[in-house]
């Protein structure tokens, strides 16, 4: 069955291999997390309007040009399992960052407990979501900060075939540094990968100690085609 073999997936990833490339580089890549048929499934669903409580287009926000729809609560049975599945794995790298950076409020060990938290906070909107762009789109650098409480890692897959599918599309990511100028990151995926990231902040070890660097993601123009993403996101919405 697809979702149990999901869920083992992930809690047998490397999970220490992981901690080390977001604590090197803010983000770490799952190579076909999801198989063909997966991610064919999923870019099936984005016409299902039920699925969705709300659909943006992005060049009238400023965000870029495009659009993507934010799913419903209930999520749909695959979606729910990435967030279910990963957010233990990543809540312990979480307050290893958390306790380095001075902070004392840590995250609890299962999603529905942070979950919770949000609800307490005032944030109770679904944000997992699918974004689709086609030629002449791109995603401005932002962050998916929804509300005051944000776990510190999100995860996007890629639903289409590069090179067969769209064409450009790539996923960026800019490291702004102390007093230095940014850093462009351009992070290579295939159809079914992966890319787990910082949301806001990221740690690096430097000559002086530890320090953090802001990070902000988007993509690149689409030159031809049609790229389809689902944007994992722990967090809900205000």
């Amino acid at each position: 069955m697809i979702l149990p073999d999901l869920k083992t997936r992930i809690a047998d990833l490397d999970t220490a291999n992981i901690a080390r490339n977001l604590g090197d580089k803010g983000w770490a890549v799952v190579p076909r997390l999801l198989d063909d048929a997966q991610c064919e499934a999923l870019k099936a669903d984005y016409g299902s309007d039920g699925l969705y409580r709300s659909t943006v287009h992005m060049q009238r926000h400023g965000f870029g040009r495009g659009e993507y729809r934010y799913f419903r609560y209930p999520l749909p049975a695959p979606v729910a399992t990435l967030r279910s599945a990963f957010y233990p794995l990543l809540a312990g790298i979480a307050n290893d960052w958390w306790e380095a950076m001075g902070r004392t409020t840590l995250f609890p060990a299962d999603h529905d407990s942070f979950l919770a938290q949000c609800a307490l906070g005032g944030q109770s909107r679904p944000t997992p979501l699918i974004l689709r762009y086609g030629a002449g789109d791109h995603n401005c650098l932002h962050q998916d900060l929804y509300g005051a409480l944000h776990f510190p890692f999100q995860v996007a897959i890629l639903l289409s075939r590069p090179g067969e599918d769209f064409s450009g599309g790539e996923f960026v990511m800019t490291e702004q540094r102390p007093r230095m100028q940014s850093r462009p990151h351009v992070v290579p995926l295939r159809q079914g990968d992966a890319v787990i990231f910082a949301v806001d902040e990221a740690l690096r070890q430097g000559t002086r100690g530890t320090y953090r660097v802001k990070l902000r993601h988007g993509v690149s123009e689409i030159r031809s085609g049609e790229r389809f993403t689902l944007g994992v996101i722990f967090h809900d919405a205000m």
